[in-house]
């Protein structure tokens, strides 16, 4: 399968994802959703490396657990913004994680002053924030702000991931051993999410059949979407796929259209687009700076 193809399933998979999600909120808590994802990614990952004969054993455990503590904080927000907000809006926040690492990359340059900031980057950042305020503000009329902030806080939170994971390829660590060493922090920290209270109740639910099979679905469509979007990655264009992982926030909004009659205000229709927009000539402005002699280096 193609690097597109590759994406633009695993996009779907997401998408698909996130309905399983909004669905078991009613039932349980973010951080039990997080705890259950990730056991079932455990449990995949392990039986696929058993089976091709692959090492699950690291020699950079400090790098995993620091991407893996930066990732589960974006997915239990991420969780917890899916259950009250649009699918649509809940997806495009977690997306500004372009917008985000564009901005840690001003910040690098002007700390360091090892490099000019490129206006055109600057704008771009500006540029999302304008449709971040524009996509939480018929949020914010329908109380439900503190969704509105833990999707944007996701998304910087899963910019931190994705520079960690840049890291840990150079480290020479497979996608396989990434994914399997996430999925384990995902148990423990999706526990203590749970126990702690911090974005849901703190205890732990009892289970119904439907309330399985949507946590199965959850922890088997992530990991698959995950694999898929990290080979996708490491074999395609970055622009290319970075275009095509927004089709996350089209398959979203169908959904929320569809299944639970979500229609977006125009004004977060206008936001998202902006978002889409800052995303995309973020990730194209960034990848011709690092391409650049006298880049900042992101690891």
């Amino acid at each position: 399968m193609t690097s597109s193809l590759l994406m633009i399933a695993a996009s779907f998979l997401f998408a698909t994802m996130s309905v399983c999600v909004k669905l078991a909120s009613s039932d349980y808590g973010a951080g039990e959703i997080v705890m259950y994802r990730g056991l079932v990614g455990v449990a995949m990952i392990a039986l696929m490396a058993r089976v091709h004969g692959l090492s699950l054993r690291t020699t950079v455990p400090a790098m995993h657990f620091w991407r893996s503590l930066s990732g589960v904080c974006a997915l239990s927000l991420w969780f917890y913004s899916i259950g009250q907000l649009p699918l649509a809006t809940a997806m495009t926040l977690n997306y500004m994680s372009s917008v985000w690492m564009a901005l840690f990359l001003i910040g690098g340059a002007v700390l360091l002053g090892t490099n000019k900031v490129d206006s055109r980057l600057v704008a771009a950042v500006l540029l999302g924030f304008v449709g971040v305020a524009l996509v939480l503000r018929p949020t914010i009329d329908q109380q439900q702000a503190w969704h509105g902030i833990a999707g944007l806080l996701s998304g910087m939170l899963s910019a931190l991931a994705y520079l960690q994971i840049t890291a840990l390829g150079r480290a020479g660590e497979p996608e396989y051993r990434i994914v399997f060493y996430f999925s384990v922090g995902g148990v423990i920290a999706g526990a203590l999410v749970s126990l702690s209270g911090i974005v849901g109740p703190t205890r732990f639910h009892s289970h119904s059949p439907k309330g399985l099979a949507l946590l199965l679905a959850v922890g088997l469509l992530a990991t698959v979407a995950q694999l898929m979007m990290t080979r996708a990655y490491g074999r395609g264009k970055t622009l290319v796929n970075a275009s095509l992982q927004y089709l996350g926030i089209v398959f979203s909004s169908l959904y929320g259209v569809w299944l639970f009659n979500e229609l977006l205000h125009w004004t977060a229709v206008l936001g998202i687009v902006l978002i889409v927009g800052a995303g995309l000539a973020a990730t194209l402005l960034r990848s011709r700076v690092e391409s650049s002699p006298h880049a900042v280096s992101e690891s």
